[in-house]
């Protein structure tokens, strides 16, 4: 199986000069949305000789579009949701909503000494359904929205990303070629699962607004890196922040 790990577009946190500043669920920036019509175009269409090349050995993943990804996978945080549009709507793929995709920490706002760091509801199951109509949405983005919960710690953060580590490893198994749009510090984790590097200080995987990395999951276990942070499908005015690694490294307000 292909795996597609895809950061999402710039958001209004990634613009900010002050982290005093930031949103809970920030929107796309206008460069935002405009990389991730670039990232759209890009799946759409493909441009890795041995995908369309049909004399190629990996023949077999002919593309119904580009890369022939055949399942999209998204974080219910509101730029993920955004980022993912224009995807879907090139590939005529209805995206998913995967809970466990969300950025470290979940939804959370930091009120300073007094208060610290404080747990945000999300987007309720409504809200998203209203705006992102094709949407599947699993059962756990409720009508009091898909977090709820305090901040969430490194213990349950890293935990997270193993179970998603193990649930593509169980795809591979079945699936053809899958995209996730999702998070800077929640790839770098997810890739350290993937690799069973997760207490590693010494690996940092960071990634540009829309970076692709591409891997093989193959059928006996192995990973086959294709690419890592790709930005090729953005001219070099769109290019915009390198995300931070997991926090176990950074402060969570970095990002």
């Amino acid at each position: 199986m292909d795996l597609f790990i895809i950061r999402h577009g710039q958001s209004a946190n990634n613009a900010l000069g002050n982290i005093k500043d930031r949103q809970v669920d920030p929107p796309l920036t206008d460069l935002g949305v405009q990389q991730a019509k670039e990232l759209a175009r890009f799946l759409m269409d493909g441009d890795i000789p041995e995908l369309t090349d049909p004399s190629a050995a990996n023949n077999k993943i002919k593309m119904r579009h580009g890369f022939g990804i055949t399942s999209l996978y998204v974080s219910p945080m509101y730029r993920t949701l955004q980022t993912v549009q224009p995807v879907a709507e090139s590939l005529g793929l209805d995206p998913m909503v995967w809970v466990d995709l969300h950025e470290e920490g979940g939804m959370y706002l930091n009120h300073g000494a007094s208060t610290g760091l404080v747990g945000y509801p999300g987007l309720t199951r409504q809200e998203i359904a209203a705006e992102f109509r094709s949407y599947k949405l699993p059962e756990n983005v409720t009508d009091e929205g898909w977090w709820n919960k305090p901040h969430e710690g490194m213990a349950s953060f890293i935990c997270r990303a193993k179970r998603v580590s193990e649930s593509l490893r169980s795809m591979a198994l079945e699936k053809d070629n899958v995209a996730l749009i999702t998070h800077g510090a929640f790839i770098d984790m997810l890739l350290k699962a993937l690799l069973g590097q997760m207490s590693s200080r010494l690996i940092r995987f960071r990634h540009h607004n829309t970076g692709i990395t591409r891997v093989n999951l193959r059928d006996d276990g192995a990973l086959e890196f294709l690419s890592l942070n790709q930005v090729v499908h953005l001219d070099t005015h769109l290019v915009s922040d390198l995300s931070s690694s997991a926090s176990v490294n950074n402060s969570p307000e970095s990002r």
